[in-house]
């Protein structure tokens, strides 16, 4: 089995790659590989024609190649909540929450990922042609093997940009050396209410593959149910699997980010939380219609969420 994230060095789909590094898909007895294939929506694009079984990704995002819902399903959240962070440049002294302080900005954003933040400025009033938001792609971000949130903190350091949307990993490497602060974590509270409740990180798969192999679809979820409690026993596990895959400052901060996490580790897909996702998915032009909730998430999987 092909699990791909469109993001590998970073805490936001942390449970499908610790699940593959700790064994919890062996286990499961399935034998799963690991691959990074940026931007989310060409991740999606990857699954959809037969290339990938599963993708950890943005919830939203896979409307990106499966319209209206038509063909994939969620299986199970890796994490609840909206999880990229707004990091400025630590010069500009911004408090936490002052949304305001991004305006005439440059701010990195992924492909896919940037839809979140241009909602999210739109709902609290700022036009980003008006105000001077400019909002692109972080240089070096799509080459290979490259780390968004990674790469994005060195291009602040460097001065190519003013701030970043990304995921905590970025943020605690800006955070760290001493170039960025966290202007708005919105999980957490910060910005528009509603934001919190744009998307989350999920486990997708296909309606082809559900009906060829529903054994394989069902043991993936348990895999990442099990790797969620695992981390929650022993967040320290994290470290274990960035020295397996992350450079080494990484792999000495994932267990830190992964630990405050942990209270965001609810493998339940809600009705509520598909309705917020539909309702911003509407917003800004990937559905076109509401969406009941069997179409989005496999029906099959809520008793294994608990078991």
């Amino acid at each position: 089995m092909k699990i791909a994230v469109p993001d590998l060095v970073t805490n936001s789909y942390f449970p499908a790659i610790a699940a593959v590094e700790l064994g919890f898909f062996q286990q499961e007895g399935l034998a799963a590989t690991l691959e990074h294939v940026f931007p989310v929506p060409q991740t999606m694009a990857a699954m959809r024609d037969g290339q990938l079984d599963f993708v950890a990704g943005g919830a939203h995002a896979t409307l990106n190649a499966f319209p209206n819902w038509h063909g994939a399903k969620l299986l199970i959240a890796l994490s609840q909540g909206m999880y990229w962070l707004l990091v400025l440049r630590s010069d500009l002294a911004v408090e936490r929450g002052d949304i305001n302080a991004i305006k005439g900005l440059r701010i990195g954003a992924a492909p896919g990922v940037d839809v979140g933040l241009r909602r999210l400025l739109a709902e609290a009033g700022i036009d980003p042609e008006r105000d001077g938001v400019q909002i692109a792609p972080v240089p070096g971000a799509n080459q290979p093997g490259a780390s968004f949130g990674v790469t994005a903190a060195k291009a602040l350091e460097d001065g190519q940009i003013d701030g970043f949307w990304a995921n905590a990993m970025g943020a605690e490497t800006a955070v760290r050396r001493g170039i960025g602060t966290i202007a708005l974590d919105v999980r957490r509270g910060d910005g528009p209410p509603a934001a919190q409740f744009y998307t989350f990180a999920a486990l997708v798969t296909t309606d082809r593959l559900i009906a060829q192999h529903p054994d394989a679809v069902a043991a993936a979820v348990r895999a990442i149910r099990n790797t969620q409690w695992a981390l929650k026993a022993n967040p320290e596990l994290a470290t274990e699997v960035g020295h397996r895959r992350f450079p080494q400052a990484e792999a000495g901060m994932i267990a830190d980010i992964i630990r405050r996490d942990l209270p965001f580790y609810d493998p339940v897909i809600s009705a509520d939380v598909v309705s917020h996702m539909n309702r911003f998915a509407q917003d800004i032009g990937l559905l076109t219609a509401p969406i009941p909730y069997e179409q989005v998430v496999y029906t099959d999987a809520p008793p294994l969420w608990t078991a």
